[in-house]
């Protein structure tokens, strides 16, 4: 019976082995051909730089070229919709997640199903931040709300497509703007 338990715990680890020998095997066979990265950003985006930098060193490391395919527009859909009919392991979605995680709050339809995105890693992290002429009066963000209140309609803001334009509306409506 000991002898058994000594039989039954090594295959386990020849077994776990294996699989793991097959696992690196797959990883390395992985890519095989030049992989794409399609961005919902233009060029010249945050995101397209960060891909750009990112494809250099991936090509270096996997013997492949990596290639940036910009889709902007569309509130990100196109860029969305054509990595999802793609249909292929070398074709990813690169760019901010909040690209498609805040779609379904002012999107009634999506032209997608959203189970069919699946985050796999998290390359950078987004700095939001708030800026205005220095020509204006507000110094801080009270004096902003204050003078925007005094001055409706007269102020102007831009953002990119996702959670900061989102984010943004709420923060409109939250101290009544």
């Amino acid at each position: 019976m000991h002898a058994l338990k000594h039989w039954a715990g090594g295959a386990i680890v020849l077994a776990a082995l294996a699989l793991s020998s097959a696992a690196q095997a797959q990883q390395q066979s992985w890519p095989s051909r030049p992989v794409k990265f399609i961005l919902p950003l233009g060029p010249g985006s945050g995101a397209d730089i960060g891909a750009r930098v990112f494809s250099e060193r991936l090509s270096a490391k996997w013997g492949q070229p990596v290639v940036v395919e910009n889709k902007p527009g569309g509130d990100g859909f196109l860029a969305i919709t054509t990595f999802i009919g793609a249909k292929d392991d070398h074709v990813l979605l690169w760019g901010p997640a909040a690209a498609f995680t805040a779609h379904p709050y002012p999107h009634a339809k999506l032209p997608y199903d959203p189970r069919e995105l699946g985050p796999i890693a998290r390359v950078t992290t987004t700095l939001v931040s708030v800026n205005i002429p220095v020509s204006t009066k507000p110094n801080t963000m009270a004096e902003l709300i204050a003078e925007a209140k005094t001055r409706p309609g007269q102020f102007n803001w831009a953002t990119v497509t996702g959670a900061t334009d989102f984010i943004f509306a709420g923060w409109l409506k939250k101290d009544g703007l």
